[in-house]
């Protein structure tokens, strides 16, 4: 169970991201450390070994499946609790998921469209396909987020926690 104090803090990490604009930051990009590169290289390494080993062992299909495991996540996870807390590694969680679906789109349609078009096409549309639905879901979420959050009174505001 979640603690009530664990609780407002990710309610308070949400509302600030629901009521921040969306922008790219370029200059963030020089806080990467090579510590942090090297633990998402080793966990994508690791993963990428492990579905190679269960591909030989169970087959290519099998392995397949294996391979779409987002290899960094664990790592980027880890660091982002060590650095700015389990909150904000949860709420990165919840983008990863958004990310999955939209990646399980990506392979429906791929699949649906390689043996019909040619492959390239068909990776085309399920890019296409991928970027509309994790856009989407997004705005859903943040929408929904928006206006659950708009019902409550801001605690930065009132001063509570």
């Amino acid at each position: 169970m979640v603690s009530r104090r664990a609780r407002s803090a990710t309610i308070r990490i949400a509302d600030d991201a629901a009521r921040a604009p969306i922008r790219f930051e370029p200059n963030r990009l020089v806080a990467v450390h090579a510590r942090g590169l090297g633990m998402r290289f080793a966990f994508g390494f690791g993963v990428s070994v492990l579905a190679g080993i269960v591909g030989l062992a169970l087959g290519s299909r099998v392995g397949g499946v294996f391979l779409a495991f987002p290899a960094i996540l664990p790592a980027s996870l880890t660091l982002i609790a060590d650095q700015d807390g389990r909150d904000r590694a949860e709420i990165d969680a919840a983008g990863a998921t958004i990310g999955a679906v939209a990646l399980a789109v990506f392979a429906a349609i791929a699949a649906v469209t390689v043996t019909r078009l040619t492959v390239l096409g068909a990776v085309a549309i399920a890019v296409l396909a991928w970027t509309i639905s994790a856009v989407a879901i997004y705005a859903v979420i943040r929408r929904t987020l928006r206006s659950v959050l708009s019902r409550q009174p801001n605690p930065h505001e009132s001063g509570a926690e």
